[in-house]
């Protein structure tokens, strides 16, 4: 009957429209109050000490940093003229254009909303001259936007792998096929849905200036990556290498970073992260509660009556992570659900490295999913759409990314390619 009172209560939290933060520091509250055998608030004081106290932490605030210093510069537009060179001879050329720049930014910024305000803000109004209608372009750049979080180095990935103890390298490096594949998939969508031909000649003379203008941009992915996959970086030494390349090429290769904007950055940086701290502090607190109460374990035995093989397994999970992307943030999606998903997964012969790139799949669809999807409002600020031209205009593209979603459950092999 308690749990029950809990549950009614912060339902009736979520309702008001309250913060998340508030609902889930109420009902851990009056769980180590209430529920939990042999606790009290004392324990949860301690619990919460003891989830932030973590090395694994650090490299969030510095990828966010190197992100918003990457953004307030002129790296999209150079890497935009980059693919904008590449694409010239392609049916809907500049649409593709648009979805490689949004992932090669994402790989530099490890952000949703940077990614989308970044190369949203320049490929929009080109898009619109270029003859793109106005609903195909918007939902274009709202899910090349998602890429920010899942091509590596991404925060939500950082975030699954600190709550279920799961290693954030091989959580990169698993992102990495996946991520291609969701590239090409909207790529090819382009090119066939596109109505647009294509408009340009290629020139490997304007590529070659373009790519001299951009390249030191595009270097710092390969840098990340190849440090990663050789095992020469751990995920906090890259988060710092990034931060360190971010100054170095913003600040004395292209003269775009100014002493006077550092500290708008670092404001930036201190309010993104203290979002998410308290929620990672009450999370840990609220699985140290499920795994002493054994919660993970009766839900396997529970759900194993009628989930009995792979496939009904992984269909649940994405059934339940859509719906949670439709109503949550990821951050709190991913640090409420994935403690009680991964124990489920696991039985059907799920590895945390698989169940984390699933995870963070269906909730990048729920960047561009209503009535909460983020992008979508960062969209109508960008864009100055309203909610109803922007929701129409990413519907097509929700459905074209469930076909990569289902190949990546399903298909082991695509996240695991690139894991060392």
């Amino acid at each position: 009957m308690t749990g029950i009172l809990i549950a009614v209560g912060a339902l009736l939290l979520v309702l008001l429209r309250q913060p998340m933060v508030l609902v889930l520091a109420f009902a851990v509250i009056c769980m180590h109050e209430f529920v939990a055998r042999n606790s009290s608030i004392d324990f949860f004081i301690q619990d919460l000490w003891f989830t932030i106290d973590s090395d694994v932490l650090l490299p969030i605030p510095m990828f966010i940093l190197a992100g918003n210093i990457m953004s307030k510069g002129q790296i999209a537009q150079r890497l935009i003229d980059i693919m904008v060179e590449l694409t010239a001879n392609l049916r809907g050329g500049l649409a593709v254009a648009a979805v490689l720049a949004c992932a090669v930014f994402a790989a530099i910024s490890g952000s949703s909303i940077v990614t989308l305000a970044a190369i949203g803000s320049i490929m929009y109004p080109a898009l619109l001259r270029e003859g793109y209608s106005r609903p195909f372009s918007l939902g274009l750049l709202c899910t090349g936007g998602t890429l920010g979080i899942l091509i590596p180095p991404s925060i939500p990935m950082m975030l699954y792998g600190i709550i279920t103890d799961t290693s954030i390298v091989n959580l990169f490096m698993g992102g990495v096929g996946p991520g291609i594949l969701m590239v090409m998939t909207i790529s090819v969508y382009c090119v066939v849905v596109a109505p647009i031909p294509s408009k340009g000649n290629f020139s490997g003379a304007r590529l070659l200036t373009s790519l001299r203008r951009g390249g030191p941009a595009l270097l710092l992915p390969i840098i990340l990556l190849g440090g990663i996959y050789s095992g020469y970086f751990t995920a906090t030494e890259a988060a710092v290498v990034s931060l360190v390349y971010a100054l170095l090429i913003e600040g004395l290769i292209y003269r775009d970073l100014h002493l006077k904007d550092v500290g708008a950055m670092l404001g930036e940086t201190i309010r993104l992260f203290g979002t998410l701290l308290p929620l990672l502090a009450l999370a840990g607190s609220f699985n140290t509660i499920l795994d002493y109460e054994g919660v993970p374990r009766m839900l396997v035995e529970w759900m194993s009556h009628w989930i009995t093989n792979p496939i009904t397994a992984g269909l649940t999970m994405n059934v339940i992570l859509l719906l949670a992307g439709c109503f949550m943030d990821v951050g709190s999606a991913i640090l409420i659900l994935s403690p009680l998903l991964l124990p489920l997964m696991v039985s059907q012969g799920f590895d945390p490295v698989h169940v984390g790139v699933i995870t963070t799949v269906n909730l990048e669809i729920g960047y561009i999913t209503p009535p909460v999807g983020i992008n979508l409002f960062i969209a109508m600020g960008v864009f100055r759409e309203s909610f109803a031209t922007i929701v129409r205009g990413v519907w097509p593209f929700v459905g074209l990314m469930i076909i990569p979603l289902l190949i990546i459950t399903f298909v082991p092999w695509i996240v695991h390619v690139f894991v060392p």
